[in-house]
């Protein structure tokens, strides 16, 4: 109960940062989309790997960080700016979703 206070709380946390930039910009959300995505892929093949959900959970967030990373690197090569902002978006996409799984999966017996 009491990790689920804590993630409730870094939720809340997250969505009122998330809204003073990411909601306002199309471009942001789908930055926070595609980690969200990235960061479930991640952390599924870690704990399908695995069983753990602490190693999943770090392997999560670092894939959106690389998908971020890795997005913002290709537009840089074909002339674009790199936005450190959407790599931003990216990483707290793969976060909230990272932080979310556990609470909702069922417990291992």
């Amino acid at each position: 109960m009491k990790n689920l206070i804590h993630i409730i709380i870094f939720m809340f946390g997250l969505s009122v940062l998330g809204q003073t930039f990411i909601l306002e910009e199309r471009d942001k959300r789908l930055h926070f989309s595609a980690g969200s995505i990235a960061g479930a892929f991640g952390y599924d093949m870690s704990y399908q790997r695995y069983k753990n959900k602490t190693k999943a959970m770090i392997t999560g967030f670092c894939t959106s960080l690389l998908a971020g990373v890795a997005k913002e690197v290709f537009d840089n090569a074909r002339g674009g700016v790199l936005d450190k902002r959407d790599i931003l978006a990216t990483g707290m996409g793969g976060l909230f979703v990272t932080f979310t799984i556990p609470v909702l999966q069922k417990k291992n017996k």
